[in-house]
This record gives structure tokens, C-alpha cells and sequence, in this order.
């Protein structure tokens, strides 16, 4: 899969998540698939709270998440997955991120702030709760 992000969502996605340190911040990602059956567009992210307040782990504010469908369904936008930060480790998916990824058509984007490190964001899919793929990530203008 290929997953086309706009490099002033991603800008969004950064600011939040170092505002947010030392916990983990999160989000979700809405826009469509393509027809090419392989790429998928972000048109709109999506900050939400996590109710967790920890640098470990996140969960994500209920209310704010039906907020979140509520305004992709007025907008024509479809789910695509979720965003979250690693304050401290690599932009991959933690055993626990792999154990909670339920749904294998999600993508999981995953931004590390670690601080010896430029940011790194990365796009990952996850089927049955433990095949981890890496997806293509494109920042696009």
C-alpha cells in the first residue's frame, strides 16, 4: 500500500506531537482509496487527546473520536487508520502497538521524536494482530 500525506498534515501531525511531550499524542487519518487499488490519499487529520497521559502507550478520547467519523462522514472521507508518536523510540510499531491493531485495513502511522534523531514518520499495516508491513509513505505538496 501507498499512503500519500500532505507534507502541511504532516507539519500538524510534528507540532502536535512535541506539544504533547512527554506522553504520546494521537490521532486519526481520513480520506479515500484510489482506484488503483494500492494508494491511498490522506485528506484530513485528525489530533485527538490521549486520555492515558503516558509516554508508552495512548488511548484515544471517545468523545473526540466520534467527533472525528461524525466530521469524515459530512465530508465525504472514508476511516484510513491512525496516527500516534514515540516520544523516545523508533517510528515503528511497538509489540503492544502490533497486539491493539486490530484492523488490517488500517494504516498506523508512526512519527518518532526521539531526540538524537530528526523526526522520522513511517506507515505501517499490521494483519491479525502480528504481521507487521511497512507501507510507502509519500509526503506530497
Amino acid at each position: 500500500m501507498k499512503v500519500l500525506l500532505k507534507k502541511s498534515d504532516y507539519e500538524k501531525i510534528l507540532a502536535y506531537a512535541r506539544s504533547e511531550r512527554p506522553d504520546e499524542a494521537c490521532g486519526l487519518i481520513a480520506g479515500k482509496d484510489l482506484d488503483d487499488g494500492i494508494t491511498r490519499e490522506v485528506r484530513k487529520v485528525y489530533m485527538l487527546t490521549n486520555i492515558d497521559h503516558t509516554n508508552e502507550h495512548f488511548s484515544m478520547d471517545p468523545k473526540e473520536q466520534l467527533a472525528a467519523v461524525k466530521d469524515m462522514r459530512a465530508n465525504g472521507f472514508m476511516p484510513l487508520g491512525n496516527w500516534h508518536s514515540h516520544p523516545e523510540t523508533p517510528a515503528r510499531p511497538s509489540e503492544e502497538d502490533i497486539r491493539l491493531s486490530f484492523d488490517s485495513r488500517a494504516s498506523y502511522l508512526i512519527l518518532s521524536l526521539r531526540v538524537d534523531e530528526r523526526p522520522e514518520i513511517n506507515s505501517y499495516h499490521v494483519v491479525h494482530c502480528r504481521d507487521v508491513a511497512k507501507e510507502q509513505l509519500v509526503l506530497v505538496d
